[in-house]
């Protein structure tokens, strides 16, 4: 073979081999890299919330609401918001609560009372209802032994003579429940319960009544005694047929009279 072409090919696999080790020592490309998504942050606001317990009728403390952030785009209609009322927790100080308010829960303008605004008593109660007070024991005998605490719910019970059922023995006294299933407001001047005291007393009993209850009540007390029967948290269920509905003509209510110790039901009309 000629010198010549010895060195060509020589040439040839020296090139060979240097173009091998370019593309074997050669790194692949990197992947193009993209921007890092920059989060987004969510439009925030301060809401005054309580910030423990605050029962049915309870009077607003400083130190019972706090300011809480709360996503703009999910504030309830009617709450107070810092951006509007900076000083809120101020000038809420001794406001009146129309319902109980849970710890975190926020506070709506319209369940607070301002005090001298209005009567309390009128503020709470529901359009169409009544608020009447009937003569009770002081010591409890007619309230379940005091027991009956604002906000219960109970059954009024009248206790009168029936002279038609006097003679034979008997003295002729009759009880019949006239009522079922009514809220009491109040015991006495106490709205709610005081701290941890399980037991309130007091000279009257408020009820939350129908202006036709009202009729029933008023008369049933001029000629009798009425007592009131503690009804349990879990039979507290609002219907027609347990007197808070008003009374249509035709209308009837079941009640149970007790005549010479024997429970009969009977339906008044």
């Amino acid at each position: 073979m000629k010198p010549a072409r010895i060195v060509i090919l020589a040439a040839a696999l020296v090139a060979g081999l240097g173009a091998a080790w370019m593309v074997l020592d050669s790194k692949p490309p990197e992947a193009p890299r993209q921007a890092a998504a920059v989060p987004v942050a969510t439009p925030m606001d301060k809401v005054l919330v309580a910030a423990k317990n605050i029962p049915f009728g309870g009077t607003i403390q400083p130190n019972d609401l706090r300011w809480q952030n709360w996503p703009k785009a999910s504030i309830p209609p009617g709450v107070i918001l810092r951006a509007v009322d900076p000083n809120a927790i101020d000038n809420l100080k001794g406001t009146l609560t129309r319902d109980p308010i849970a710890p975190g829960e926020p506070v709506y303008a319209n369940r607070l009372i301002h005090p001298g605004n209005a009567s309390f008593m009128a503020a709470i109660l529901p359009a169409g209802s009544r608020a009447v007070a009937i003569n009770i024991d002081s010591q409890g005998a007619t309230t379940a032994g005091g027991f009956i605490l604002p906000n219960d719910h109970v059954d009024v019970v009248h206790t009168y003579k029936d002279q038609a059922a006097a003679g034979n023995g008997t003295d002729g006294m009759v009880s019949e429940t006239i009522l079922r299933n009514v809220r009491v407001l109040a015991i006495g001047q106490n709205i709610q319960q005081q701290g941890e005291q399980k037991v309130v007393v007091g000279n009257n009993a408020t009820l939350e009544l129908t202006p036709s209850q009202v009729e029933k009540v008023v008369l049933a007390q001029r000629t009798g005694q009425l007592s009131l029967s503690l009804r349990s948290m879990a039979d507290t269920s609002t219907t027609a047929s347990e007197g808070n509905a008003p009374t249509k003509p035709g209308d009837t209510t079941e009640m149970t009279i007790v005549r010479f110790g024997v429970p009969v039901q009977a339906r008044a009309h």
